[in-house]
């Protein structure tokens, strides 16, 4: 059985138990990180060195890095469905997916961290409005890129959809004022209706 390390309310859980949930796996997950500590341990240490999660061991193998999960678990249960076998819809799935963590992610990073993570009276402003204003430039990326279209690469559901949806779900429900994106919403709300999204993404932001 693949087993699956961290407490949902990540991310970059998220990602993972999502897309679990779609290829209709068992799966035994263990709560790691934040208040449930573990990361720090030896033993999860010789799993993944740097001590965040998640971390996946499936048949002896372990493996670290969130879309790299979600790489390797698509591939290996849905190879040809839900992870394209087309080279260069591959692509445009690996792109979105990059895109989200080299981009729509650290944009809001000091977002997140300043308005959820940090008491009131030790906040920065103005770091919470550079992170504003640099996840609206993403976002408005993203609105564009929706227009017309069902899904964030090609004509079906991938793990694009996934990855970069969970990073949508952070940032529609952080607490601060956004600009409309309708295509985001109206996408946002598609994905929303899949079980395995309605199950992880009703978990609060924190």
């Amino acid at each position: 059985m693949l087993r699956l390390w961290g407490r949902i309310s990540s991310v970059n859980v998220q990602k993972v138990a999502w897309l679990v949930d779609e290829l209709g796996i068992d799966c035994e997950r263990i709560e790691a990180g934040g208040a449930f500590g573990v990361v720090a341990t030896p033993e999860y240490r010789r799993m993944n060195p740097n001590g965040l999660v998640p971390v996946i061991e499936d048949d002896g193998f372990v493996l670290w890095e969130s879309n790299a999960i979600v790489r390797y678990l698509a591939a290996k249960h849905a190879a040809g469905t839900l992870w394209p076998d087309d080279l260069r819809l591959r692509a445009d799935v690996d792109r979105w997916m990059d895109w989200q963590a080299t981009t729509f992610t650290p944009a809001m990073r000091d977002a997140f961290l300043q308005l959820v993570r940090t008491p009131p009276e030790a906040r920065n402003t103005a770091r919470v409005e550079a992170s504003r204003e640099a996840g609206e430039k993403a976002a408005a990326v993203l609105d564009s890129h929706l227009a017309g279209r069902g899904f964030v690469a090609g004509e079906a559901f991938s793990p694009a959809d996934i990855v970069v949806g969970c990073a949508a779900h952070r940032w529609l429900n952080l607490p601060l004022a956004r600009e409309a994106r309708p295509q985001v919403e109206r996408w946002y709300a598609g994905l929303r209706s899949r079980p395995g999204a309605a199950r992880v993404l009703s978990t609060p932001v924190t």
